[in-house]
C-alpha cells in the first residue's frame, strides 16, 4: 500500500486529503507545515508528498527544496490556491512534479495521485 504524506497547515483540507486517499486504499501521514512535514519525511519512507505552498514556518517551496536534497527520486505533488504560471514555475523550479488547484474533486483528485503512483 502506498504511504502518502500530505503537508497543509489548514486542519480542514488535511482532514479532506487523508480521507480521500485512505478511502481509495492509500496509508496517510499528515503533517501541518513545511517544517512538520520534513521532520515527519526524514523519518518515514514515502511513495509520494502532497504539499501546500503557503504556509507558516516552513513554505511548501522550502519544504520541496529540502525534500529534493534527501530524495530526488519521490514524486511530489503540490495542492495550493495558487494558480499563477510564477508560483507554478517557482514549484517546478524547486523539484515538484505536479500542481493540483484547491478547492479540488476528490474523483479526480485521485485519478492524479493513482497516474503519479504507477508510473
Amino acid at each position: 500500500m502506498p504511504h502518502i504524506l500530505a503537508v497543509d497547515d489548514s486542519q480542514t483540507m488535511r482532514d479532506v486529503v487523508k480521507e480521500t486517499l485512505e478511502s481509495a486504499g492509500y496509508q496517510v501521514t499528515v503533517a501541518e507545515n513545511g517544517l512538520d512535514g520534513l521532520e515527519k519525511f526524514k523519518k518515514n519512507k514515502f511513495d509520494l508528498v502532497i504539499a501546500d505552498i503557503n504556509m507558516p514556518v516552513m513554505d511548501g517551496i522550502t519544504m520541496i527544496k529540502e525534500i529534493r536534497k534527501i530524495d530526488s527520486e519521490v514524486p511530489i505533488i503540490t495542492l495550493t490556491t495558487e494558480s499563477e504560471e510564477s508560483k507554478k514555475q517557482e514549484g517546478r523550479e524547486a523539484g515538484a512534479d505536479g500542481w493540483i488547484v484547491k478547492p479540488f474533486r476528490p474523483a479526480q483528485f485521485l485519478d492524479i495521485i493513482k497516474q503519479i503512483l504507477e508510473d
